[in-house]
């Protein structure tokens, strides 16, 4: 099985890239996300590889991180989520956002996908709901508030604190990665008004 890939670029398509690894070419499918952080032609790259095998073909998917990868797989455990759907998700919202989507069931910000009806967001945000990726010891901000919560969801002083935080004109991305930070280090139970004030002072970094 392929875990990683390690060559050249050697070509792109709307949905996938070409890597040369010693003569041989892979035809990647990858979010835009993804393609959009590649290198140029020619150049050397790494990314992480999903197959998914079938009757009737074997496709490769890569990421650029193991957390994009490990959000790929969850959310292909929800019905009605195929690869291209998560693909699709992985486009508009980085592992952090989706994580921190899911912690405030947000499904608008799910439904800002391709393919991803009022229906299945619904869906999506509720069965990923306290299923956070094992990915290892990376920054809380970084994976987003779901990691950061005991439940994986938030109570209403948490949503209260990013939605103050948003009212200040942060997006919703940056409130939650700083409210994810600061729930990490002080809890969740952390009293409204402290979560903002500290939440802006991690914003302000």
């Amino acid at each position: 099985m392929i875990g990683k890939l390690k060559g050249l670029v050697d070509g792109f398509g709307d949905d996938w890239v070409l890597i040369d690894c010693g003569g041989v070419c892979y035809q990647v499918h990858c979010s835009t996300r993804t393609l959009q952080s590649l290198p140029r032609v020619g150049e050397a790259t790494v990314v992480f590889i999903e197959t998914i095998l079938r009757e009737d073909l074997i496709r490769l998917f890569g990421f650029a991180t193991e957390a994009e990868k490990s959000w790929f797989l969850l959310l292909t455990t929800v019905q009605g989520v195929g690869a291209r759907v998560a693909l699709s998700i992985l486009s508009v919202l980085t592992p952090s956002e989706l994580s921190s989507a899911v912690a405030l069931q947000d499904k608008a910000m799910v439904g800002r996908a391709n393919g991803v009806g009022p229906k299945l967001a619904v869906r999506i945000v509720t069965e990923l709901k306290g299923k956070v990726p094992a990915i290892g010891a990376v920054d809380a901000g970084t994976l987003g508030l779901q990691s950061a919560l005991g439940e994986g969801v938030a109570s209403s002083n948490v949503a209260d604190a990013v939605s103050a935080l948003t009212n200040l004109g942060y997006s919703s991305a940056q409130a939650s990665a700083a409210l994810a930070r600061v729930v990490a280090k002080e809890g969740e139970d952390t009293a409204t008004e402290k979560l903002i004030r500290l939440g802006l002072r991690e914003l302000s970094q």
